[in-house]
Parts: C-alpha cells; structure tokens; sequence
C-alpha cells in the first residue's frame, strides 16, 4: 500500500497541532506569572458569581442561541446559492426566495411574540 497520497494529510493534521499548541506554550512559558486572589477567583460573564453553578437560566437564553443557529445556517446556505445562482437558474432563485420568506415570517412571528425582548 502506497502512503505518499496521505503525506499532504498528515502534514495539515501537524501544522494544525503546532500553530494550535504552540503559542500557548510560548505564553504560559513567556508571560508573567504573578497569581493573584482576584485572578484566581471564579467570575461569570465579568462579575463575582453570587449563586450556585446549578442554578435555572431563563429559557429565553437558549431561544437566543438556537435563533443565532438558526439565522447563522441561513447565511451558510446563502454564500453557495449566490455563487451558484447563473447555473440553477430562475427555479434556484424563486426556490431561494421562497425560503428566505418562510424564514422572515418566522423571524417576525418571533419578533411579535417578544422572544427577542430580554428584559
């Protein structure tokens, strides 16, 4: 069995490695390590932590993340149907369309119901 086509392979999978464990290698070892009480001590979003780690998150937060997902897998089918658009034709574009109108009835559904709104 010939390995020679798995060499481009393996050499993606090491750069990978080195570009992704290197630095941070190079700053635990060059950066100052000066600890510190306030350093050390656990934070949440950029203030002390005043709960348990278990408490209950409003169920709006994850409406949030799952409509980020949701508008973000619209763009990712947006890029290759605008960069195929001349070859699928005038079906691809209504087919297109009809998508985006479905996804902007729902965004202003959302929207009316105030799952948006973070209080």
């Amino acid at each position: 069995m010939n390995l020679d086509a798995y060499l481009p392979v393996i050499l993606f999978i090491l750069l990978g490695a080195v570009v992704g464990v290197v630095p941070q290698v190079l700053g635990y070892v060059l950066g100052p390590q000066r600890p510190d009480a306030a350093k050390a001590s656990p934070y949440e979003c950029g203030f002390e932590a005043f709960e348990d780690a278990r408490m209950k998150f409003d169920v709006r937060y994850y409406l949030v993340a799952i409509l980020f997902i949701l508008f973000d897998l619209e763009i990712a089918f947006l890029f290759p149907w605008a960069v195929s658009l001349k070859e699928i034709g005038a079906f691809g574009f209504w087919a297109m369309m009809i998508f985006l109108a479905i996804l902007v009835v729902g965004f202003a559904y959302e929207w009316k119901k105030g799952a948006l709104d973070w209080e």
